[in-house]
């Protein structure tokens, strides 16, 4: 079966930077977009930062300016560099995949187990 595995989180002190990647395996004919969102403790899970197939951003407005994404097509894989940390963007960090798995079969989302990101001194 598809499976998104995340890494790269921890705890960052504030004004520090990590890096995330999550890499897709599985019976996977293509994929269209790639994405993280997160979840904070009593909050809904928000969009992060997703990117298409032809490398087309989007960031939530609370991460613009300290948040980059690529993705590394050949591998399936997707990375989330993030600057300027702040304590609020404490959170469980997931993977998302809008992928299928052959031609004919329609897209599905998919996500990661989720890793902890804690941004505190």
């Amino acid at each position: 079966q598809v499976q998104l595995v995340e890494s790269g989180g921890g705890l960052v002190q504030p004004g520090g930077s990590l890096r995330l990647s999550c890499a897709a395996s599985g019976p996977i004919f293509s994929i269209s977009t790639m994405g993280w969102y997160r979840q904070a403790p009593g909050k809904q899970r928000e969009l992060v930062a997703s990117i298409s197939s032809g490398g087309d951003t989007v960031f939530a407005d609370s991460v613009k300016g300290r948040c980059t994404s690529s993705r590394d097509i050949a591998n399936d894989t997707v990375y989330l560099k993030m600057d300027s940390l702040k304590p609020e963007d404490t959170a469980i960090y997931y993977c998302n995949a809008r992928l299928r798995s052959t031609p004919s079969s329609w897209f599905k989302d998919y996500w990661g187990q989720g890793t902890q990101v804690t941004v505190s001194s």
